[in-house]
């Protein structure tokens, strides 16, 4: 095949003699079909003697932060995403909630700060890294689940009213017949702001990444996927363009069914084409190469890509339209190939484990040795090895997540799972610009260092309640060995100071009253008052006190 096949002219909107706008969208158009299928011919690739692949187009793109900072810190990227703008809104919004709720509630509201956001904000995101099974644990006394830290920055029942009246949008406005999306009206305005800022702030590499995720929801809503080879099974699904390298998330649609977003200019081409060029389409003509998995990639979508200077490649459905007969139908031995090329798209069909059908308009039949987990070494067409390394964008991210995840398991609001999500998303969207900026710390370490600066910027000192300190329950220790009374120790107001017995305190008397009773001695490991005789026996032998 000569060079002069591939030239990129031939593949113009204009120009081209497959004109796209006489598509048509029904895949059941038997006119369509046949206009497809003798719009260019598909001819033999020899698999012995391959030509060269055809050249990508030229990558005029320039990827990089599209912003400047003097502090290297992980707050200052964190803002770029979280800024006062939209902290203030969801402020003013969850205020607004929580005034329209019953009147006994509002009545006990204590309207919402910037600060206390953040801190909630940041109480959220050490609770992906200290995990534990329900949330108000994070508050208990008890010694095996005591975390200090938590009752320090926010009060277990104020964190509690925050997170239950968290709201992003009014609903007395909301107009369904008016709305661009009413099934994501609650949460529609974080979306849209959120969305501007991944594609405004950075700009990826050549390659890029197009596939799907799901955010594990078992509510009750219309649009909820079932996807059962994904981890989460249940849940909403998100359409995702990520820089292949980083895993940054660059831009992102939520589906809903019918109502999904898409970009209307697109709306004449099938619904798999118009979720990639919607979330392409502020890359076109810049060079880029796009990955996609097989729900995806279509001979349809790979000659628009060309028409506008970008580059595609993915694995592919026999049953998409345009696809030539040999391809389908010819069976094929283990390791044998066969491909077919017309114009810069080939089609190849490989059969290993199992049937595997590629598209790429950057890649020739050519076979490449490559060495398996187990040490053999495999012979593999060259766009299968590249697509395994440029495919996992999406799934990069997907695992960032799953390591610190901020949004927890049980939730029914949807607005609010959608919400934590794209925040723990902007968290590693921060971490992979700070690592572009040059920083050096660990995905672990930016999130600790950026709770200690949220916490001290922004925390407030928490209100005591005044009342009674609730009595810690017993130590898990105390039924070990060496434990011995003493005095407990004098303080700057007392020379021989006395506390409460705990296992006097814990007896009742016939009117169903706590004991009071004083004592001078302590057990110094168990950190308990105690009466020498016959109290520090029972506390250290007797199981249930």
């Amino acid at each position: 095949m000569s060079s002069s096949e591939y030239d990129d002219d031939s593949f113009s909107e204009s120009g081209s003699e497959y004109n796209l706008s006489d598509v048509s969208d029904s895949e059941s158009s038997v006119d369509s079909d046949q206009s497809i299928s003798t719009a260019r011919n598909w001819v033999d690739v020899d698999i012995n003697n391959p030509s060269p692949p055809p050249p990508r187009f030229p990558f005029t793109g320039n990827p990089g932060c599209r912003f400047n900072i003097n502090n290297v810190d992980p707050l200052a990227f964190f803002k770029l995403f979280f800024d006062l703008h939209l902290v203030n809104l969801i402020v003013s919004e969850t205020n607004r909630y929580a005034l329209q709720q019953p009147r006994s509630s509002r009545h006990q509201w204590e309207p919402v700060t910037v600060g206390e956001i953040y801190t909630f904000l940041a109480i959220c995101i050490l609770q992906g890294i200290v995990k534990k099974p329900d949330e108000r644990m994070y508050w208990s006394t008890n010694d095996l689940f005591f975390t200090p830290i938590f009752p320090k920055l926010m009060t277990k029942n104020r964190f509690a009213e925050i997170k239950q009246n968290l709201h992003f949008a009014d609903n007395a406005s909301f107009d369904s017949s008016t709305h661009p999306a009413p099934k994501l009206n609650k949460i529609l305005a974080i979306v849209n702001n959120l969305n501007s800022k991944f594609s405004r702030l950075y700009e990826p590499e050549r390659d890029i990444t197009v596939d799907e995720s799901l955010l594990l929801f078992k509510g009750r809503i219309s649009w909820r996927q079932y996807i059962p080879l994904k981890r989460s099974r249940y849940g909403v699904k998100f359409f995702m363009l990520c820089e292949s390298s980083s895993g940054y998330l660059y831009k992102f649609i939520i589906y809903t069914g019918k109502d999904t977003i898409l970009d209307p200019k697109y709306n004449q081409m099938q619904i798999t084409s118009q979720i990639v060029l919607s979330l392409v389409d502020p890359l076109l003509n810049k060079g880029h190469c796009v990955t996609t998995d097989n729900y995806y990639t279509s001979p349809q979508l790979a000659d628009y890509l060309i028409s506008h200077q970008t580059d595609i490649y993915g694995t592919l459905r026999l049953n998409r339209r345009g696809i030539p007969d040999i391809i389908k139908r010819k069976k094929l031995k283990k390791g044998e190939i066969v491909a077919q090329q017309r114009g810069k798209v080939m089609i190849l069909k490989w059969e290993d484990k199992k049937t595997v059908t590629l598209l790429s308009t950057v890649h020739n039949a050519t076979l490449v040795s490559k060495q398996t987990r187990v040490g053999t070494v495999q012979m593999k067409p060259r766009v299968v090895v590249d697509y395994n390394d440029t495919m996992g964008g999406v799934d990069r991210l997907d695992q960032q997540l799953h390591d610190y995840p901020v949004a927890r398991k049980r939730g029914k609001k949807y607005y609010k799972k959608i919400f934590f999500h794209l925040f723990d998303i902007c968290l590693y969207n921060s971490f992979v610009l700070y690592k572009k900026y040059g920083g050096e710390k660990k995905h672990l370490a930016f999130r600790a260092q950026l709770i200690e600066q949220l916490i001290k910027e922004f925390h407030t000192v928490t209100k005591v309640y005044r009342g009674r300190p609730r009595t810690p329950g017993p130590c898990p220790l105390r039924l070990t060995e060496r434990h011995f009374p003493a005095f407990i120790p004098p303080t700057e107001k007392k020379a021989a100071p006395t506390r409460c017995c705990a296992v006097c305190c814990n007896k009742r008397d016939a009117k169903m009253k706590k004991i009071r009773k004083e004592t001078r001695y302590w057990c110094r490991n168990c950190d308990v008052a105690l009466c020498p005789a016959p109290c520090f026996e029972i506390y250290h032998t007797t199981e249930n006190i």
